[in-house]
């Protein structure tokens, strides 16, 4: 099954009012639910994907593998316990959330325990979270050519990331975007509501159409379904050139997600 381009963050989605919103966002159309160790909220995707009787192999759900559990004989039963929250007896896709920290288990470490974790069948496919261009290419070293489906990475209009983006996709390597409206900032900005005016669209349809028009794959989330709804309809959005182009030179190079410990960035 290949990587639904529109997906559904489930980061803050906690809760019966988190199910709720999941289970809306499946009942819309989304199939692509991204959910984390972290953010809790396994328990509430699994829950949504039963509750919403959509076959299992209908929805594609990802999961990404913490930062603390990526010692030697760690990833495995942290992806069993992930399984085991969900009530799902796999995830599609599996990712490393975030590289280690300096100091930290080498990469070789982690990366063959997600290997081995899809060939046990807990995950049918792999991939990265938060990879710099080093990082991506030692990766490629270690798990060869065309084995990491995705680099999720922060991106969105005002913050283009384009020197990783461009290298991932040369590489086949999806860019999936995190804060793809930089928490709904984006809506305020002049150009993409000019845009969204000629279209009878909302600035955040058009940041999103403007990053699926990339290739890339985007997990906006919301809590409202009406919103939800409106994030969905982004991918019937059509951008001219002139507009993709105007969009592209929004970039401000500031990152929302810039934690003291993580990488170097490119």
């Amino acid at each position: 099954m290949d990587l639904p381009r529109l997906g559904f963050g489930t980061y803050g989605r906690t809760g019966p009012e988190g199910r709720d919103a999941i289970l809306a966002a499946l009942e819309i159309g989304y199939r692509h639910l991204d959910t984390a160790q972290t953010y809790d909220t396994e328990r509430e995707v699994g829950e949504a994907v039963r509750l919403s009787g959509l076959p299992r192999d209908e929805v594609f759900v990802t999961t990404k593998v913490s930062e603390g559990n990526l010692g030697e004989g760690q990833v495995i039963p942290s992806l069993e316990r992930s399984l085991e929250a969900s009530g799902l007896d796999h995830v599609d896709l599996a990712l490393i959330h975030w590289p280690a920290r300096k100091g930290g288990p080498a990469p070789e470490v982690y990366l063959r325990q997600l290997s081995e974790a899809k060939a046990r069948g807990l995950a049918r496919q792999i991939g990265v979270s938060n990879f710099t261009i080093a990082l991506i290419e030692e990766a490629r070293s270690i798990l060869g050519d065309g084995v990491i489906l995705t680099n999720q990475v922060e991106l969105n209009p005002w913050f283009r990331n384009r020197k990783l983006a461009d290298h991932c996709m040369s590489r086949g390597i999806v860019v999936t975007c995190y804060e793809p409206l930089a928490r709904g900032k984006v809506g305020a900005d002049p150009v993409l509501q000019r845009i969204a005016a000629r279209h009878r669209a909302t600035p955040e349809q058009v940041a999103l159409a403007w990053e699926l028009a990339q290739g890339y794959a985007v997990i906006p989330t919301s809590r409202n379904p009406d919103r939800i709804a409106q994030n969905f309809a982004a991918q019937d959005l059509a951008l001219s050139s002139d507009e993709l182009a105007e969009i592209d030179t929004l970039d401000r190079g500031i990152r929302s997600i810039d934690p003291d410990w993580g990488p170097v960035w490119d």
